[in-house]
C-alpha cells in the first residue's frame, strides 16, 4: 500500500517543513517540500511525472496538522511481576494503547529473577510479546543476579539485539545490587559499549525510613514519598555516576524525579562523561500532593522514585530545555486501584509501585509546547528522535526521512481532549490525569506503513508489531 500525507507541517528534531510525505510499503519513500523545485528523480521513483502529484492508494489530509515521527517509549513494563501481582497491561493491550497515543515503538524490560540466566529470561519475554504486539518493540535486560555466568551472558544478549542493561540501587532483597556488583557489570558493559541503566535510589537507607514510618503508625500512601526523600535519589545518582566513571561505562539514569539527581547528571555531562537521563510525565505534572489525597486515593500515584514537590518539576522542565534530560519515557507500569493498589491498605510499603502513562506521553509533552516549556522540535526530539539514537534504532526509527520506517503520526495541535479512565485504552481502572484538559490529539497513527489509528477507531491488530534488535547507543563520546 502507498499513502500520501498532504498539506501538513513536518516537525523534526531540527525544525519544521511544509512538506508532503509519501509512504510506499513499510518505508517512507519521499518527503516532498511544497513550494520548491521538485526533484524529478524522486517523483519518478514514486511513480509520477516531475510536475504531478505521486499516485497513492490512500490520501490523508493533514492541513493544519503536524506530521511527526512515531513516538518511541524507551521505558515500559508490560506484564511485569511485582509484589505478588503483575502490571495490568499485557503486550497486546499496552501496545494498542500506545498506538492510540502516537507511540509506534516501545522498549520493554525483560526481568531476570535471581538464580536464572539472562538468555532464559530473554526467551521468556519473547514468549510474552511475540505475536501479541500491535506496534514494534525491543527489550532492555534487568540484571538482578550478578555472577560470572551473568556477566558472560551480557555479551550474548548484545548479539541478540539487547544492548542495555538495567540495575537497581533500590529494592533490597529483590532487584538490589551492591556497589561491587554494579562495578562488575559496568566493567563488562564498558568492554562491549553497552549502556547500563540505573534505578538510582539509596534502597538501604530507604528501607530504614520505611520501617521507622510503619513502626510509628504512618501507613498512608503519602509516606511512600516521605520515606524516599530526594536527597537519597541525588546521593545514589552521584554514586552511580562515580562508579560509571571508574568503569568507563555509559550510564543512563531512568525516571529521574529530583533536582538533586539532575544536578549530578548535569555536572557529569558538563565534564564530558557519557551520562544520560530520562524523566517521565508524572514528574512534570503531578506532585507529592497527589500522594496525599485522602481515602487511600494517593495509592494511585505510588511509583518509585516518588512524586516530588512542584519545585522539582520546574527543575525538570529546565533540564529538558538544556538537554541535561535527554528523553521523556513513561515507566508505564499500571496496577489497578481495585484489588492491586489495595494490597497496600494499612501498609504503604505493600502498594504495587507503578503508574499508567503509555497512552498520554505524546499529548502531555505537547501540552508543554502549548505552555511554552519546550519547543515543537524539542517535543519530537525528546519523544522520538533521541530515544531512537539512544537505543540504537536510528535512522530506522525516530525520523521523517526517505528510507526510514513509515512510523508516522498526524497530530492535531488544536484538538481539545479531557483525559479520563472512561476514555483511555490502557487496561487499568483509573487515570493519573483524570479530568485534565489538554490541547492536542493524535489524528492518525501509522506503524510501518499500516494505518493503526484513524477516525477515532483502532485499525491495527495484535501481531503486527515486530521485534527490533538494537544497536549500541549512538551518543557515546
Amino acid at each position: 500500500m502507498s499513502i500520501l500525507i498532504r498539506g501538513g507541517t513536518v516537525v523534526t528534531a531540527e525544525g519544521t517543513l511544509d512538506a508532503d510525505v509519501l509512504i510506499v510499503g513499510e518505508k517512507i519513500a519521499a518527503v516532498l517540500a511544497r513550494g520548491s523545485a521538485t526533484d524529478a528523480a524522486t517523483f519518478a521513483a514514486a511513480g509520477a511525472a516531475a510536475d504531478a502529484e505521486p499516485d497513492a492508494d490512500v490520501l490523508i489530509d493533514a492541513i493544519g496538522k503536524y506530521v511527526i515521527p512515531g513516538g518511541i517509549d524507551g521505558h515500559t513494563h508490560m506484564e511485569m511481576p511485582f509484589g505478588g501481582t503483575f502490571s495490568a497491561d499485557t503486550f497486546e493491550t499496552g501496545t494498542k494503547a500506545a498506538a492510540w497515543g502516537g507511540t509506534t515503538t516501545i522498549v520493554d524490560f525483560a526481568v531476570q529473577a535471581k538464580g536464572t540466566s539472562l538468555l532464559a529470561t530473554l526467551d521468556k519475554w519473547h514468549e510474552k510479546a511475540d505475536g501479541n504486539c500491535a506496534i514494534d518493540y525491543g527489550f532492555h535486560m534487568i540484571v538482578s543476579d550478578v555472577n560470572d555466568a551473568t556477566l558472560k551472558e551480557m555479551e550474548s544478549c548484545i548479539g541478540a539485539g539487547v544492548t542495555s542493561f538495567k540495575m537497581f540501587m533500590a529494592y533490597p532483597g529483590v532487584f538490589y545490587a551492591t556497589d561491587g556488583e554494579i562495578l562488575l557489570a559496568m566493567q563488562q558493559a564498558s568492554r562491549s559499549g553497552a549502556t547500563i541503566m540505573m534505578h538510582a535510589e539509596n534502597g538501604i537507607a530507604i528501607d530504614q525510613l520505611v520501617a521507622q514510618a510503619i513502626a510509628a503508625g504512618h501507613t498512608d500512601p503519602v509516606y511512600h514519598g516521605l520515606t524516599r526523600p530526594p536527597e537519597l535519589e541525588g546521593e545514589a545518582t552521584s554514586r552511580a555516576i562515580t562508579l560509571a566513571r571508574v568503569a568507563d561505562c555509559p550510564l543512563y539514569i531512568v525516571h529521574l524525579s529530583a533536582a538533586h539527581a539532575l544536578a549530578a547528571v548535569a555536572a557529569a555531562r558538563d565534564a564530558g562523561q557519557n551520562v544520560f537521563a530520562e524523566t517521565c510525565p508524572q514528574y512534570l505534572y503531578l506532585s507529592l500532593d497527589d500522594l496525599a489525597r485522602p481515602d487511600f486515593e494517593g495509592a494511585k500515584f505510588v511509583a518509585s522514585p516518588p512524586l516530588r514537590t512542584p519545585d522539582h518539576s520546574a527543575a525538570l522542565w529546565r533540564g529538558l530545555r538544556t538537554n541535561d534530560l535527554s528523553i521523556v519515557s513513561t515507566d508505564h507500569c499500571p496496577f489497578c486501584f481495585k484489588e492491586q493498589k489495595e494490597l497496600g491498605r494499612g501498609d504503604f510499603s505493600k502498594i504495587p509501585n507503578g503508574m499508567p502513562g503509555v497512552e498520554h506521553r505524546m499529548d502531555l509533552l505537547h501540552q508543554g509546547v502549548v505552555a511554552g516549556e519546550i519547543t515543537l522540535s524539542r517535543w519530537v526530539e525528546t519523544c522520538a528522535t533521541t530515544p531512537a539514537r539512544m537505543f540504537g534504532l536510528y535512522p530506522r526509527k525516530g525520523v521523517i526521512a526517505a528510507g526510514a520506517d513509515a512510523d508516522v503520526v498526524v497530530y492535531d495541535p488544536a484538538a481539545k481532549q479531557t483525559l479520563s479512565a472512561a476514555t483511555h485504552h490502557m487496561n487499568v481502572d483509573y487515570s493519573a490525569y483524570e479530568g485534565m484538559e489538554i490541547t492536542g490529539k493524535v489524528d492518525v497513527t501509522i506503524s510501518r506503513g499500516r494505518v493503526v489509528v484513524a477516525d477515532g477507531e483502532f485499525r491495527g491488530a495484535a501481531g503486527q508489531g515486530t521485534f527490533l534488535p538494537r544497536d549500541l547507543n549512538q551518543y557515546l563520546l
